[in-house]
């Protein structure tokens, strides 16, 4: 099965996403699709005087801020997506971690940043089941990067890392690649060369690779999730561009793979 994770690279240009989601349509296999939220709820939250605050590129999410990223992403995101997929021929259903108690997190604890209502999941306590039914069924999941509490809050939570932890939660059941789409056609070498990609990723040249200076530092982060996730059970993790998902699916040659050797 694949989960792929797209962000504000596709969500933000509406023939680039219209192009994906016929792409991801015509994926054969179980898909669930998790959605970061793009531009658009900082462009309402200016419209309604909400202003963004970030640390070291996370969200601030204090109430208002939770109220409008619950609003766009929940809401307009999300339905938008469902509704375009719906378009395409590929029946899916919109979800954040709070339906059907899908993915319960906690409140990050305050050490050196408040980052107010993010949420931090504990990939033991996600529940695949109903998400398993609605795999049998043929309907896609589409994942809002929202959880919930347990105590009648919603969540902020990096999509990334939902993206993340559902595969490995769904690794014990599946066969689970994992793919990340963003603006490059993967992990480059040299950020000016947009044809330095790196083909292969594993825990023996990752550190090296840093060591040389090969690796922007937006991207390490990521990095080191996706090669977590696959010494946790995720066959396959994969970084490059939308365009590419289904070639890359049919054969290799595209972006980066982050994988045990």
């Amino acid at each position: 099965m694949y989960i792929i994770k797209i962000g504000g690279n596709v969500i933000d240009h509406p023939d680039h996403l219209l192009a994906f989601l016929n792409r991801f349509a015509a994926i054969p296999d179980p898909k669930i699709l998790v959605h970061g939220g793009g531009k658009l709820a900082t462009r309402i939250g200016e419209q309604l005087g909400i202003v963004s605050q970030y640390i070291e590129g996370r969200r601030i999410t204090d109430d208002a801020t939770l109220d409008l990223v619950t609003m766009v992403y929940g809401g307009l995101v999300n339905k938008k997506l469902v509704a375009s997929l719906q378009a395409v021929g590929c029946n899916a259903i919109g979800l954040t971690g709070a339906d059907a108690n899908i993915i319960p997190a906690v409140k990050r604890p305050v050490k050196e940043v408040d980052y107010g209502w993010a949420g931090d999941i504990n990939i033991q306590n996600i529940h695949v089941t109903s998400l398993q039914v609605l795999l049998q069924a043929g309907i896609v999941p589409v994942m809002a990067p929202l959880t919930h509490d347990g105590k009648g809050h919603m969540l902020n939570t990096n999509a990334d890392t939902i993206a993340a932890s559902l595969a490995v939660a769904l690794s014990q059941s599946y066969a689970v690649h994992l793919m990340y789409c963003f603006e490059k056609k993967g992990v480059l070498a040299d950020l000016e060369d947009p044809e330095s990609v790196i083909p292969v990723i594993h825990p023996q040249n990752f550190p090296e690779l840093k060591k040389e200076g090969k690796l922007h530092s937006g991207i390490i982060p990521k990095i080191e999730n996706a090669l977590e996730a696959v010494s946790k059970g995720v066959q396959k993790v994969w970084i490059g561009d939308a365009a590419d998902i289904l070639k890359t699916i049919k054969q290799k040659g595209y972006g980066t793979y982050l994988q045990q050797i």
